[in-house]
């Protein structure tokens, strides 16, 4: 980029982020510091702090920037805190709860992205993400319980697969919808056994594909 992307980037946060109401200071700082234009292809590369989403191939996106700091906002993650990721899709926003000290482990079903998204935090020395390939909505029982889940991608319903791999207490993140082109944004918070939803808005995600997705 002709640019320094670190301008680019702080001129995303104060005018797409904090115009739209986040306050996380944490949050605000990794989307400062993620270089966003390294998760896309080279072409798409001066469009990739831009307000909206990207194309990243087979069908699927990197989200809108407010997206995935909104959606991190809602997950109240804190260092240390294992998060289970449902569609690593570029790799974007794993590196991004990896940066708030998080052990991020990440599942994506479509093996060039898998394979593309390895490469990248190989070479961005994003250690502390595990990925793996495999259909996303049996979750990573392997690894389970996951104080923090974040589904990128929107199906039916929530798969009680992720609720049961969620730890006591836990909050996850998720979009579903009876359609296959808008949901809302879903905060599950699990405690004392007892699992509560709130609807945190309106939004558009690929669809979540799997065995309890579509």
């Amino acid at each position: 980029m002709s640019i320094d992307p670190r301008r680019i980037r702080e001129r995303m946060v104060r005018d797409q982020i904090e115009a739209r109401g986040i306050r996380d200071e944490e949050v605000l700082r990794v989307m400062r510091k993620v270089p966003r234009h390294l998760f896309v292809d080279e072409a798409l590369q001066s469009q990739a702090y831009a307000d909206h989403p990207l194309p990243i191939g087979h069908g699927q996106t990197i989200s809108q920037p407010y997206i995935v700091a909104m959606m991190t906002s809602i997950l109240k993650v804190s260092p240390g805190m294992k998060v289970l990721e449902i569609g690593t899709g570029s790799g974007y926003q794993a590196a991004i709860l990896a940066e708030m000290g998080a052990e991020v482990y990440t599942v994506e079903r479509i093996r060039t992205l898998y394979q593309s998204a390895r490469q990248r935090f190989s070479k961005l020395k994003y250690f502390r993400v595990k990925t793996k390939l495999d259909d996303g909505t049996m979750g990573w029982p392997e690894h389970a319980p996951y104080e923090r889940i974040l589904v990128t991608a929107g199906g039916p319903d929530v798969p009680e697969t992720l609720v049961e791999q969620l730890s006591d207490p836990g909050i996850m993140v998720i979009p579903v919808g009876e359609g296959r082109r808008f949901q809302q944004l879903l905060r599950l918070t699990k405690e004392r056994g007892n699992v509560n939803r709130e609807k945190m808005g309106s939004v558009a995600f690929v669809d979540l594909i799997g065995k309890f997705g579509w």
